[in-house]
């Protein structure tokens, strides 16, 4: 079945870097469009960034236009979201998440568990 894992995860101080993993597995990955979303806490999710199966990413979150960058491995089924300039208000569990599309215009359907990203000094 389709199983998605997120690493990367931690404690990172305002101004640092971190890079989300997501592994994926039981389904063919390079077909299929793959997303980034967070949550913090007493907030609602929000859709951060997305690749499509031909690499075409999208940043959903105009807060982290120009720090976040997504990436796929097609050779290793992973997805990758390199997070710079971290600020507080990027604290959140973050989620991977894949579509049943190549596109990421029509939402996503599994999801991982989440991997916590936590920004303070």
């Amino acid at each position: 079945q389709w199983q998605l894992v997120e690493s990367g995860g931690g404690l990172v101080q305002p101004g640092g870097s971190l890079r989300l993993s997501c592994a994926a597995s039981g389904f063919t990955f390079r077909y299929k469009a793959i997303g980034w979303f967070r949550q913090a806490p007493r907030k609602e999710r929000e859709g951060v960034s997305c690749i499509s199966s031909g690499g075409r990413s999208t940043n959903w979150a105009d807060s982290v236009k120009g720090r976040f960058a997504i990436s796929r491995d097609n050779a290793n089924d992973m997805v990758y979201l390199q997070m710079n300039s971290l600020k507080p208000e990027d604290t959140a569990v973050y989620y991977c998440a894949a579509s049943t599309s190549p596109s990421c215009d029509y939402g996503m359907n599994y999801w991982g568990k989440g991997t916590l990203v936590t920004v303070s000094s």
